[in-house]
């Protein structure tokens, strides 16, 4: 299968088309351009590579969202919650979604504490 991010074949497995469904849905469904997303791009975290699966950037580059992909019918746990929000401490963005592409889990990172969105939020225009 072909990543329009990556401008690759990427092997079939099931996790990867949990993965390709989100970057076709984050592109179709609210318009962030492909420039602004990575995936699997190595981060430094604690003295090791870690590759968040997708993180998208707002029109500036910074972080805004880190989005952690599990293969159909792998549980969504807090272990899954605790990975992407590891990533989300070297990134800072102010959103993790969380998916294994039938459950979701998307939460908002404020001041005040995590609130859990029932919907993906709006990419912002600026």
């Amino acid at each position: 299968m072909k990543d329009p991010v990556r401008r690759k074949q990427v092997a079939d497995t099931p996790e990867e088309r949990v993965r390709q469904a989100v970057l076709t849905m984050l592109m179709d469904h609210l318009g962030i351009p492909a420039s602004l997303m990575a995936v699997e791009k190595g981060i430094r975290v604690q003295d090791m590579v870690r590759r968040p699966d997708i993180v998208v950037h707002d029109r500036q580059g910074k972080p805004w969202m880190v989005v952690e992909c599990k293969a159909p019918g792998v549980r969504l746990s807090q272990d899954t919650m605790d990975q992407a929000a590891g990533y989300n401490r070297r990134l800072g963005a102010p959103y993790l979604f969380v998916t294994n592409g039938t459950d979701h889990r998307c939460a908002h990172i404020q001041e005040e504490g995590i609130v859990f969105l029932e919907t993906l939020p709006s990419f912002p225009a600026t």
